[in-house]
């Protein structure tokens, strides 16, 4: 049993308590607030002058699929090989040793989605994962899954420029997704039509051979999987709204790079976006009007936004991101809820994360100061309760090498 005791906490859902004392026994949290007994025997964490806020959380990354150091024999995240590759799952390259992990880790990031990359149309299932364990089934969230999607220049450059073949276009983007979504609606309907016959004549059922491409979709289309959809520019954006309201789906945007053109529009929409990265250089003409100020623009308007740093290592600026997008005009709340419970509803995990609540999981930073300044550093991390990382015990960060832990 540990007692955070005397720091200010962040609760996220339940306000700040000054002074405050978080306990954690088994893994969970059991107590939080400003009156908190320390439980007998527990361990006390003197948190004194210091932030306690729940563990970050990067909703759109692809640590230990686009593993560190960057190489070919490394990067795992798109197979470019067909415009639909649905069938692929992020789990099947999910490389719990890759060194990224404890760099990311000490700046109190502690769950991250990962997965496929937006090379492909689509691109196959990725995961929320704690930044702990030894292998894939440890990591993974259950229910966190999502679908993999892009539209825009990625799947343009790949498919049209470099292998000269569809999709060349954005129709032709449009028109792979849409294809895609028609034969895993009628690949569904045989399974149905092959059940009521069984049914209908007392037989076991005669089912069509399996195909797992369509089978993937087939669970994004009954809302087991959210349709994850990369997007920059504004009509792109567009696009995969209306694609997703034309088969039913439940949809998240991801980049969503110029969404502070049609900020209402979304909002109307019920949107809810990954946003960033902020830095992102002006490689592509669909970013050259990515703005600092979109975060804050689009939570004014009521669009449920989560700040990603994507990449792998580059996670570890998450909070310096935040940071700026507060310099440009993010409140200091919606900041706050951006890497928190926005980011833990947008995985579907705000059971677990997200916030210091009674029953969640004790997932929990301390930092020295502000924890958006980047003058703050991160002293101690607990995953499930478990100290993962003290700053007093750990080797400086530019000390770090592959194998090293923490």
């Amino acid at each position: 049993m540990i007692a955070i005791k005397g720091g200010k906490v962040l609760t996220i859902t339940n306000g700040t308590f000054e002074g405050g004392t978080v306990v954690i026994d088994n893994g969970k949290i059991t107590a939080v607030g400003a009156d908190v007994a320390v439980p007998v025997g527990a361990e006390v964490v003197d948190a004194t002058g210091r932030w306690v806020v729940p563990g970050l959380i990067d909703a759109h990354s692809h640590i230990s699929l686009w593993g560190d150091p960057m190489l070919w024999a490394t990067e795992d995240i798109n197979d470019c090989t067909a415009p639909n590759t649905g069938q692929l799952r992020g789990r099947d390259a999910l490389n719990p040793q890759d060194p990224a992990i404890p760099v990311v880790v000490r700046a109190g990031v502690t769950t991250v989605f990962t997965g496929p990359g937006s090379g492909n149309i689509i691109g196959g299932t990725g995961m929320a994962i704690k930044l702990r364990g030894l292998t894939a089934e440890e990591m993974i969230i259950p229910g966190s899954e999502g679908m993999k999607m892009a539209l825009g220049e990625n799947p343009k450059r790949v498919y049209g420029e470099m292998l000269k073949k569809y999709p060349a276009t954005r129709m032709g983007n449009a028109a792979v997704l849409r294809e895609s979504f028609v034969e895993a609606q009628n690949y569904q309907r045989k399974y149905q039509e092959a059940e009521a016959e069984a049914k209908a004549k007392g037989e076991e059922p005669k089912w069509p051979d399996r195909n797992l491409k369509l089978e993937a979709l087939g669970r994004v289309l009954r809302h087991e999987l959210k349709a994850r959809i990369h997007c920059h520019r504004a009509d792109d954006i567009v696009t995969a709204i209306n694609i997703a309201e034309e088969f039913g789906l439940d949809w998240v945007i991801e980049h969503c790079t110029e969404g502070y053109l049609i900020a209402d529009y979304l909002a109307s929409k019920k949107a809810r976006a990954t946003i960033g990265p902020l830095l992102m250089e002006h490689s592509k003409h669909e970013l050259w009007r990515v703005s600092m100020r979109n975060p804050g623009l689009l939570a004014k308007a009521g669009v449920k936004v989560a700040i990603q740093a994507d990449g792998a290592l580059v996670t570890k600026w998450l909070p310096v991101q935040v940071g700026l997008a507060m310099r440009y005009g993010m409140d200091e709340k919606d900041a706050f809820e951006s890497v928190t419970i926005n980011a833990a509803d947008i995985l579907g995990i705000a059971d677990r994360v997200g916030s210091l609540e009674v029953g969640k999981d004790a997932d929990i930073a301390i930092y020295d100061g502000h924890p958006f300044c980047n003058f703050t550093q991160c002293e101690r991390v607990y995953i499930d309760g478990n100290e993962v990382y003290n700053i007093n015990t750990a080797p400086p960060e530019d000390d770090y090498r592959p194998g090293r832990l923490f």
